[in-house]
């Protein structure tokens, strides 16, 4: 948070709250539609994973924050599983100004829960009789910025036009 915006909240008298108040699986699903034949397959997989935020307000300060991560796996044309959860988060966020809530919901939050929803698609694809996915971490402050970006850029075409 940027030293204006906690200046600005302290003359306000109000400070700053940020605190997490639960974390859970919203959603989760694993399907590997040619078991058991893809077992029996040389394994030699290529993996495709989508990542996506999304957040709304739920009462006051409120805020739920979900992160979906989706994996499809094949190997050669054949897809060996295909397998997403979606890891929410329930925050209590107050006292910031727009910008600080923007990355704090779109990157501060996202980067709280994504070793929860990796952990937990790790296992779900273990139980499925595959090798372990292991993914990398991801900067969400990066993503975050090149979404503002994106998006200041279609502003910026939009209103050329």
């Amino acid at each position: 948070m940027t030293e204006q915006a906690s200046n600005d909240a302290a003359q306000n008298g109000q400070n700053p709250q940020f605190s997490l108040q639960r974390i859970y699986v919203r959603d989760l699903s694993f399907e590997a539609p040619k078991s058991p034949e893809i077992f029996r397959q040389n394994w030699n997989p290529s993996v495709q994973l989508d990542l996506n935020t999304r957040q709304k307000v739920l009462e006051n300060d409120f805020y739920e924050v979900v992160l979906t991560l989706s994996v499809t796996v094949k190997t050669g044309e054949e897809v060996a599983f295909i397998a997403e959860v979606q890891q929410a988060g329930i925050f209590l966020i107050n006292g910031l100004d727009a910008g600080s809530m923007g990355h704090t919901l779109g990157a501060f939050c996202p980067s709280i829960l994504f070793p929860y929803a990796r952990e937990t698609l790790d296992s779900l694809v273990v139980r499925g009789s595959f090798p372990a996915l292991m993914l990398s971490p991801v900067n969400f402050d990066v993503l975050y910025a090149q979404e503002l970006a994106r998006l200041q850029a279609e502003g910026a075409s939009a209103t050329v036009q």
